[in-house]
């Protein structure tokens, strides 16, 4: 790991972190722009995405900040695998939770994100999924009492 020197970044990991979670802040801002905050006495659809967003950037910004001021790690390359099949798996629970339920969905979005990492082991990644899926259960479905399929194919709900 290479530590970055000269120049007044003194660690563009931490920069470039930073700027890419004001990037993100402002984009949830623009996307809920149109969205009523309401008041913090009747809170409106868009009080949550807001007040994530600019909590969001202001971390950002803190982040980008200590870039000028402690040494740190240089900007390195990273792979597109990560990324891809993290965002992939939350593709393949959208497409997959109606039809086949969270039972199945569940635990195939959990497998399928654990392949952006090469060093993850099946029997481990199998059970965390099962874990996982038996609290999602209980908290979505069981405690919010939110209209989830469970299993379409065996239950018909």
């Amino acid at each position: 790991m290479a530590v970055a020197r000269g120049g007044p970044i003194r660690s563009p990991q931490d920069f470039a972190a930073g700027l890419s979670l004001v990037g993100l802040a402002a984009f949830a801002l623009w996307h809920s722009a149109e969205l009523d905050a309401g008041t913090l006495g009747q809170m409106g659809p868009g009080m949550l995405p807001k007040g994530l967003a600019i909590l969001t950037g202001l971390l950002g910004l803190a982040i980008a900040a200590t870039a000028f001021r402690w040494p740190g790690p240089a900007l390195e390359r990273w792979s597109v695998r990560a990324p891809l099949f993290i965002l992939g798996s939350v593709v393949l629970f959208g497409l997959t939770v109606r039809p086949l339920g969270l039972v199945v969905a569940g635990p195939l979005a959990f497998l399928s994100a654990s392949l952006a990492d090469r060093s993850a082991r099946l029997v481990e990644t199998l059970g965390y999924a099962a874990l996982l899926t038996v609290l999602c259960l209980g908290l979505f479905v069981g405690a919010l009492g939110l209209p989830i399929p469970i299993a379409p194919w065996l239950l018909g709900r």
